[in-house]
């Protein structure tokens, strides 16, 4: 079997990681064991090659600040441009429009990776893209009471908000724990008030997962979703 992975292979890949995935997010049962198994047989490659695939998948998942599936940790030895496919192959099986962001941080991180980099000369003049943004309506009667019921203290390490805007009021940002975009509510039991510091953790940390489950013991008014 060749090393190289078709378009068709990759597809399968993140197309049986997005039902896990839902599934997991939903408390439906499965084995991950027994997936791997279903595509080997299909495609003509290991179980295991399927299962680093995975892992990759998660990592393009971290990088776009999104839950992964618990015991596929990311593994980011995943090229650039295979990276980014499989990012526009999430777009395209979610229904929803592309971030492009996994081709330029997979290549901020080889770049790191190598150890010495001499003074780049950078872009004068960046050129512009345009692209869509997926975005959700959403109820302000929502985030204004959470941000009351917050008081200015940041709902996960209660330290406070770290500055005060312009209109007077404390800086904190409303995060929904099942994000919008995996079917989450904009309800006030799926949504918190976080500092930028914990509300980044909250998206791109290495252990955001337990981060959660923490606000889930903390906060009584939320419900697991």
């Amino acid at each position: 079997m060749s090393a190289h992975w078709t378009r068709e292979e990759l597809k399968a890949a993140v197309e049986a990681y997005i039902q896990m995935r839902s599934n997991q997010a939903n408390g439906i049962h499965f084995v991950k064991k027994h997936i791997y198994s279903e595509l080997a047989n299909r495609f003509g490659r290991t179980e295991k090659s399927f299962e680093f695939r995975m892992q990759n998948i998660s990592y393009v998942y971290s990088l776009m600040g999104r839950e992964w599936i618990y015991g596929l940790k990311p593994a980011k030895n995943v090229g650039s441009k295979i990276a980014a496919e499989i990012e526009r192959l999430i777009a395209e099986i979610e229904r929803q429009n592309l971030s492009n962001v996994v081709e330029f941080e997979t290549q901020v991180v080889s770049y790191k990776v190598e150890g010495s980099l001499s003074k780049p000369g950078g872009v004068k003049e960046p050129r512009k893209t345009h692209s869509q943004v997926t975005s959700f309506d959403r109820d302000p009667k929502v985030k204004a009471w959470i941000l009351m019921e917050a008081s200015g203290k940041c709902e996960c390490c209660g330290s406070e908000a770290p500055f005060t805007t312009s209109d007077g009021e404390p800086f904190l940002e409303v995060h929904h724990l099942r994000h919008l975009a995996d079917g989450g509510s904009d309800t006030i039991t799926n949504a918190v008030a976080l500092c930028p510091n914990c509300h980044r953790e909250m998206h791109y940390g290495m252990n955001k997962s337990e981060l959660k489950k923490s606000m889930y013991r903390k906060l009584s008014r939320l419900e697991q979703e």
